[in-house]
C-alpha cells in the first residue's frame, strides 16, 4: 500500500493511539511527528494569533526522535508513547541533557539547571515519549500574586485559542492551549487548585487532577506538598488514562507516593461504554454558585444529566455536603499554601546544579522580581506579588498544624467523604467551573474533566482587562469527583459521558488559531 492510499492522521484531533499506529505502519517517523509539531508551534504561538502557549522547544528534539525511530525497527516500541511528542508545563524539571529551561515562567530561574528529570519527566522518558518542549503558564503556578491566568514574564499572555484575547485560564494555561490546537500528542499540567481543571475547562480538552500522591512531584516547582499534583491534559479521556498509566506510581524522592496502593489499575480498561450503568452520582447543588447565573452552562448541565441517566446512571439531586456553608466560608487554604510555598521553593532552589541569578530564598526572588520589573512586574496588569509577601513571613507553627488538620477535616472527613456516604454515592458531578475544585484539592482528591458545552455565538464579549473573561464560543466543561485513588472509575465515567456526546468535535477553535501543517506535509523532507 502507497503512502497516498494511506490516510494521515489530522493533529488537530490525533489520538496517541492513531499516531502510534502510524509509526508502526511505517507510514511516517517519529522525526516526522516533531518536525509537524514543531511547525504547527512556530506557525501560531509567536506569529499569527500570538498564542503563547509555548514557553521553548527542546533544541535537540530531533536527534532524539531519529534516535527512538532506529530503536523502533531494532527493537520494537518500549509502549504506547515511543516516539510521541509530549509537552510539559515548565514548573517540570528535565535533565540537561535536552538543554532546556525550567524556570516557573520566570526569568529569575533563566539558565538553572536542577540536577535531574522531574519523576513524571522520567517516567515518560523511560516509557519512549519525546519531550517535546515547555508550555507557558501562569508564572509560578498562579502564586506570585494577583495577576491574570497565563501570564509569566519569559512567555508573555497566553490567550485562549476559541477567541481571541480571551482568558485560558490557569495555571497550566499553556498545556491547555497546546493541546486543544494540536501543538503535540499530548501535555502535563500540574493542580494546586483548579490548576488543570479550569484551563481544561475553558479550551475544550480532558484533564485529569490525580489524587495527590498518585504521580510524583518530585523536581516540579511547588507550591503545596498537601495540595500539588501532575496529571495529564489531552484531546480525549483515552489518552488521559494512557499517558495516566505511564506517569503514576511510587517515587522515593516523593514520600507522598509511598501511601498509594501497592497495585495500581489498569487505567485503560476501565474506558468502557457501559461505565455508567448502576452508577450512583450525587449533584451537590450548594457548590453550584459560580454557574447558577450562566444559562448556557445551566442548560447543557441539565442536558448531561439527562444523558447520563440515559446511560444507567442514578442521579441524586440534590446531594449537598452537610457542611456545606462550613466550607465555603472556609478562607485558611491560602495559608496552608503560603505557607508551604516558602519552604517547598527553598529547597528547590537549593537543589539546583547551576543558579547564575543567584536565587536561594524567597526574598531573593522577590527582590529579584523589583530589580528586573520591567520583564516581571509589569504595570498595569502584572505588578502583583502579594503571595511571595504574605508567605515570607509563614512558619510552621501550631496554627499551620492545626489549620491543616481542620481543613482536612472539613474537606475529607466531614465533607467528600461524609457526602458520599451519606447518599450512597460512587462519585459526584457538576460543572467544571464550580467551586467544588476547592474541597476536592484541600482533600487531595481526584477530579476529572470533559468537554460540555460552548458559549452562544450570540453572547457579547466581555471587556478585555487585559484577557476577556468570557464571550461568544467559549468552551465550558463537566467534571467527576471522586474519593481517594478512584481515578479508574472517574476515567470510566467519562469516557462513557464522552462517547456518547462527542462534544469536543462540535466546535473547532477559531480558524487563525488553529496550525496548518500537518504530518504529510513533511514527510521525507
Amino acid at each position: 500500500m502507497s503512502q497516498t492510499d494511506r490516510s494521515f492522521p489530522d493533529l488537530y484531533e490525533a489520538s496517541i493511539t492513531g499516531l502510534q499506529n502510524g509509526l508502526k505502519s511505517g507510514l511516517f517517523t517519529s522525526v516526522d511527528l516533531v518536525k509537524a509539531y514543531l511547525t504547527r508551534i512556530d506557525e501560531v504561538n509567536l506569529k499569527g494569533p500570538e498564542l503563547r502557549a509555548v514557553i521553548e522547544t527542546n533544541p535537540r528534539i530531533l536527534d532524539q526522535a531519529a534516535a527512538l525511530d532506529v530503536e523502533r525497527k531494532e527493537k520494537g516500541a518500549r509502549g504506547p508513547l515511543h516516539g510521541i511528542p509530549i509537552l510539559l508545563k515548565d514548573n517540570i524539571a528535565t535533565d540537561i541533557i535536552d538543554g532546556m529551561n525550567t524556570t516557573a515562567g520566570s526569568f529569575a530561574l533563566l539558565g538553572s539547571v536542577p540536577p535531574r528529570d522531574a519523576g513524571v519527566a522520567a517516567k515518560l522518558r523511560g516509557a519512549g515519549a519525546l519531550l517535546l518542549g515547555k508550555t507557558n503558564l501562569s508564572e509560578w503556578s498562579n502564586f506570585r500574586g494577583q495577576v491574570p491566568s497565563g501570564f509569566s514574564g519569559r512567555g508573555g499572555q497566553t490567550t485562549n485559542p476559541y477567541l481571541a484575547m480571551a482568558d485560558p485560564s490557569g495555571s497550566s494555561s499553556g498545556s491547555a492551549v497546546a493541546s486543544a490546537i494540536g501543538l503535540a500528542a499530548a501535555a502535563l499540567g500540574t493542580e494546586t487548585d483548579g490548576s488543570i481543571i479550569s484551563p481544561s475547562n475553558k479550551n475544550n480538552i480532558v484533564g485529569l487532577k490525580p489524587t495527590v500522591g498518585l504521580t510524583s512531584r518530585a523536581g516540579v516547582i511547588p507550591i503545596s506538598k498537601s495540595q500539588d499534583t501532575v496529571g495529564p491534559m489531552t484531546r480525549s479521556v483515552t489518552d488521559a488514562a494512557i499517558v495516566l498509566s505511564v506517569i503514576a506510581g511510587r517515587d522515593e524522592r516523593d514520600e507522598a507516593t509511598l501511601a498509594q496502593p501497592v497495585v495500581l489499575p489498569k487505567y485503560i480498561e476501565s474506558l468502557r461504554i457501559d461505565s455508567l450503568g448502576g452508577a450512583r452520582l450525587g449533584v451537590p447543588r450548594k457548590y453550584h454558585s459560580v454557574f447558577s447565573k450562566d444559562p448556557s452552562v445551566i442548560s447543557a448541565f441539565e442536558d448531561a444529566l439527562g444523558v447520563i441517566k440515559g446511560l444507567g446512571a442514578a442521579i441524586v439531586d440534590p446531594a449537598d455536603f452537610p457542611n456545606a456553608e462550613e466550607l465555603r466560608q472556609e478562607q485558611n487554604e491560602i495559608l496552608i499554601m503560603e505557607t508551604e510555598m516558602k519552604e517547598g521553593l527553598e529547597l528547590y532552589f537549593s537543589s539546583l546544579v547551576e543558579n547564575p541569578n543567584g536565587i536561594k530564598t524567597l526574598d531573593d526572588l522577590i527582590e529579584f522580581n523589583k530589580k528586573h520589573a520591567n520583564v516581571e512586574l509589569i504595570e498595569p496588569h502584572y505588578a502583583s506579588q502579594t503571595r511571595f509577601l504574605s508567605s515570607r513571613d509563614r512558619e510552621f507553627d501550631d496554627t499551620y498544624h492545626e489549620t491543616l488538620a481542620k481543613n482536612y477535616a472539613l474537606a475529607r472527613t466531614n465533607g467528600i467523604d461524609a457526602t458520599l456516604k451519606k447518599f450512597n454515592l460512587d462519585a459526584m458531578i457538576f460543572p467544571a467551573n464550580s467551586y467544588l475544585r476547592t474541597p476536592a484539592a484541600i482533600a487531595g482528591y481526584p477530579l476529572i474533566t470533559v468537554p460540555l458545552g460552548f458559549q452562544p455565538d450570540d453572547m457579547p464579549a466581555a471587556e478585555a482587562n487585559p484577557t476577556i473573561e468570557n464571550g461568544p464560543g467559549l468552551p465550558f466543561g463537566l467534571m467527576f469527583l471522586g474519593p481517594a485513588y478512584s481515578e479508574a472509575t472517574l476515567l470510566g465515567y467519562a469516557y462513557a459521558y464522552e462517547q456518547a456526546t462527542h462534544t469536543r468535535l462540535l466546535r473547532r477553535a477559531l480558524d487563525a488559531a488553529v496550525p496548518r501543517t500537518q504530518i504529510q506535509d513533511v514527510v521525507g523532507r
